[in-house]
């Protein structure tokens, strides 16, 4: 019974469509940072040298990027909200899933060998689903908009029409 409900909230925390990375890809990653009370977008571009736990909801990758010098690692989960999206820039044919030997190399020596891709099939993860659904939610809050202000126009009426009739009282007297 437990381990039903922690699967429930596991699946409800996935994210429905997510980029298809592999190790070897060049990737900008967009990340939410909160800083104080204002929230930005921050870009992390570098490639992916680690992929971890791909179908789970911590899926989780590994992406090092050369800056100043000095080589930075950072890990991202996939499915986090604070991750806005993944963009695949570059893709490498690699022929293993832990690139570790990019960190002894530098210059020349860590180029990996491109393979052509479709970039923009790869990026376009929209959710058709999700995006119809958006729409038909849009539609009827145009249709509850537009009822509430016929209601609220009738009201109106009914509140003048009232005004009307206690001013033709008062003048009456």
């Amino acid at each position: 019974m437990s381990f039903e409900l922690i699967k429930k909230v596991n699946e409800a925390q996935k994210k429905s469509n997510v980029v298809d990375v592999r190790s070897g890809d060049t990737v900008r990653v967009h990340q939410k940072i909160k800083e104080g009370a204002k929230e930005r977008i921050q870009i992390f571009e570098g490639v992916i040298v680690r992929t971890d736990r791909k179908n789970s909801h911590t899926s989780r990758i590994t992406v090092r990027k050369i800056a100043s010098g000095v080589g930075v690692e950072k890990g991202f989960f996939i499915h986090s909200p604070l991750v806005e999206k993944i963009e695949v820039v570059r893709r490498a044919k690699v022929r293993r899933n832990y690139l570790s030997y990019l960190r002894e190399r530098s210059g020349k020596s860590a180029r990996l060998k491109n393979q052509n891709f479709d970039r923009e099939g790869v990026n376009d993860v929209r959710d058709l689903e999700a995006e119809a659904e958006e729409v038909r939610l849009k539609e009827q809050a145009k249709v509850d908009a537009a009822a509430r202000a016929e209601e609220k126009a009738k009201e109106e009426a009914k509140l003048t029409a009232l005004q009307a009739e206690v001013e033709a009282r008062h003048t009456e007297s």
